[in-house]
């Protein structure tokens, strides 16, 4: 059971949409997600169609008491097949003031006492943290293995993460346990010169850490949240659609154990393969397929040349013969070979292009 974290001290960065979409994409393909509602503002509640108001009981009555543990999947709320909600309310705000006289360790283990109870009955756990390092993100960070930063493209979302970042290492040496930290660039116009040099800055600042998945703006991530669904079961060609799917698959591949070589240099029998992309506008190009676990520009020679304007990404393969799907990575945007005409239908959403080695 993954247990993955959503946190940034700043509001309006995409933690509530992140968690809402991404556990929406993830149970779309078959994986059995639990979104945990640490926000006492309950936004990931209703964003999944469920009003607090009408609660009887909510995480409040799971991390209040010592013995409350064992109720977390009594409260959990079923929002779609392979989807439920543990929901949160305005109770939550006044957990910390309840436990502040317990010992620190005691009333930050609660949630990772209550996640042991499942069993492992699910795949993921998401939890929605609230917009400050407190007690319930505390207790999110000792729950969870791996974290997930959205950071808006900008300066002070920048400089703001940096901080977050710190405080979350030093987090990490009184939890005892290591997390695995990513950052995911949210609420990006790849149309403002300004947003693609952020984004450039992100990935030169954070390198590996940053996810090839950027989640661009687009309004209706608002609509389906306000119709309380996640995006993928409003509209299957929505840019937010596509991202949060785009993120699942590479959520997903990121879980899986690497290989100790990169694939297309471990076989037998393969040939050089080379593909190019021409674009006058992108800074960053990367190749993905099942050929490298949809990991990009894993195991791939990459060259950049000039053609007048036009940048040139050269991609080197080494693949034996048989078909493979494949997309780019432009500027965090997963797309299709522009000049390749051959593609199909990718089980999360949009078009692999299709490559065939003779």
């Amino acid at each position: 059971m993954r247990v993955i974290a959503i946190v940034n001290q700043k509001g309006g960065c995409g933690k509530t949409t992140t968690a809402a979409n991404l556990a929406g994409c993830l149970a779309r393909d078959g994986a059995r997600v639990l979104v945990v509602d640490l926000d006492p503002q309950a936004h990931a509640t209703l964003a999944l169609g469920i009003d607090p108001e009408d609660l009887d009981e909510n995480l409040y009555e799971v991390l209040a008491d010592p013995g409350g543990a064992g109720r977390l999947r009594e409260v959990c709320i079923e929002h779609a097949e392979n989807l439920l909600v543990a929901p949160s309310g305005i109770v939550l705000s006044a957990l910390e003031q309840r436990l502040a006289a317990e010992p620190v360790e005691s009333r930050t283990d609660r949630l990772s006492a209550a996640l042991d109870q499942l069993n492992g009955e699910f795949d993921y756990v998401l939890i929605d943290c609230p917009p400050n390092v407190g007690m319930l993100t505390f207790n999110a960070l000792r729950a969870a293995r791996e974290v997930i930063v959205p950071l808006e493209t900008s300066f002070f979302a920048i400089h703001g993460v940096q901080k977050l970042l710190e405080t979350i290492a030093l987090l990490t040496e009184r939890i005892g346990h290591d997390l695995a930290v990513r950052i995911l660039p949210t609420l990006y116009d790849g149309r403002t010169r300004y947003a693609r040099q952020t984004l450039a800055q992100i990935r030169e600042m954070f390198k590996d850490m940053c996810f090839d998945t950027v989640i661009r703006q687009n309004v209706k991530l608002r609509e389906a949240a306000s119709r309380g669904k996640p995006i993928n079961a409003v509209s299957r060609t929505a840019h937010g659609t596509i991202d949060y799917n785009a993120l699942a698959v590479e959520v997903a591949a990121s879980g899986l154990e690497q290989p100790a070589v990169a694939p297309t240099e471990a076989l037998e029998g393969s040939r050089e393969v080379v593909v190019r992309f021409r674009d006058s506008a992108a800074n960053d190009v990367r190749i993905a397929g099942d050929f490298n676990g949809w990991v990009p520009d894993r195991g791939v020679r990459s060259l950049i040349e000039a053609e007048g304007q036009t940048r040139v990404w050269t991609k080197i393969l080494s693949l034996p013969p048989g078909t493979y799907e494949y997309r780019y990575v432009v500027d965090g945007e997963w797309r299709e070979d522009p000049d390749n005409p051959e593609a199909v239908s990718s089980a999360v959403g949009g078009r692999n292009s299709l490559l065939v080695v003779r």
